[in-house]
């Protein structure tokens, strides 16, 4: 399988299975940004999620939250934003794009992943809720040209630095993975939003691969089995995100979890929408091996 090779030096197209040719990851820092719940003092909780990743020498900040949380919590945290690399977008929801707007009194400098259908407008219809708007807030997207330096397009795997890794586009491959909600992609409902968009960071480091989920819309089974066809791997290191599953079957949070422990997954960390009922059941599956991340919270592989 070929990867998107879409860096912005212009460099040809290489096979997705080469991790091994590039030095992987030694110390690796995942700081949360933004998330629903804080434990910190000084800092704020929203119903979002941002990660801040050091990866070795890079900087790569996952997902943005809704942007009212994210520059105070950097600050607190020491974090200089306009020192990221790469911003990489996991999927085109507001709880996860709305920093992109914000005016932190700097330029950015990282290089901008997204998905090409990141930017569509998208709805939630509820029946005891109104319907909502829940797509990308910050305007006409050709706003964001004239804030980022480059844009890079990821409909299928790109490589963004040594050994850090995009999944682009996630195949739906089994029948009890959904996207987790009612979203349709026009106000009246009668279009369903595949949210095609959603993807997912990997990280090769010194103990395994390190999985990233935004909100795993995909289905956390879905998005494992593509990355272990892409990498050719068949156990992962870790595994740390949003994984959708807040209003989940049993059924689904349990198949989910024989996933996670065939792939001989070590660290689980479920933070933003994967739900009490899947996260306890986590926690009791893994014991040593999950964390609770709230806002402020990091964890180092090394």
């Amino acid at each position: 399988m070929q990867t998107n090779w879409a860096a912005p030096d212009g460099r040809r197209e290489m096979p997705a299975y080469c991790l091994g040719e590039f030095l992987m990851i030694q110390d690796l820092r995942i700081t949360v940004l933004a998330e629903n719940t804080v434990h910190h003092p000084n800092l704020l909780a929203e119903h979002g999620l941002a990660f801040w990743i050091e990866a070795d020498q890079r900087k790569i900040l996952f997902d943005t939250g809704q942007g009212m949380v994210l520059k105070h919590n950097a600050e607190v945290l020491g974090i200089d934003l306009a020192a990221a690399d790469d911003l990489v977008l996991s999927h085109g929801h507001f709880d996860h794009t709305g920093g992109l707007a914000i005016n932190g009194g700097f330029t950015w400098q990282a290089v901008l992943y997204v998905h090409p259908e990141a930017f569509r407008t998208r709805y939630i219809r509820q029946a005891d809720r109104p319907v909502r708007s829940i797509g990308w807030a910050g305007g006409p997207v050709e706003t964001l040209r004239t804030r980022f330096p480059c844009m890079v397009e990821t409909p299928s795997a790109t490589l963004i630095a040594d050994s850090v890794w995009v999944t682009g586009q996630i195949p739906r491959r089994n029948d009890f993975e959904d996207t987790g909600g009612p979203f349709y992609l026009d106000e009246a409902g009668t279009q369903p939003d595949p949210l095609d968009d959603d993807q997912a960071l990997y990280i090769e480091t010194r103990r395994g691969l390190v999985i990233l989920v935004g909100c795993g819309h995909s289905g956390v089974v879905n998005t494992l089995n593509h990355i272990a066809q892409l990498t050719h791997l068949d156990r992962f290191h870790a595994v740390i995100g949003g994984l959708h599953l807040l209003d989940s079957s049993e059924d689904r949070v349990a198949k989910s979890i024989t996933a996670l422990l065939d792939y001989h997954v070590q660290i689980v960390a479920p933070v933003h929408c994967t739900g009490l009922a899947a996260t306890a059941a986590m926690r009791q599956a893994w014991l040593q091996g999950f964390y609770q991340l709230s806002t402020g919270a990091n964890l180092t592989i090394q």
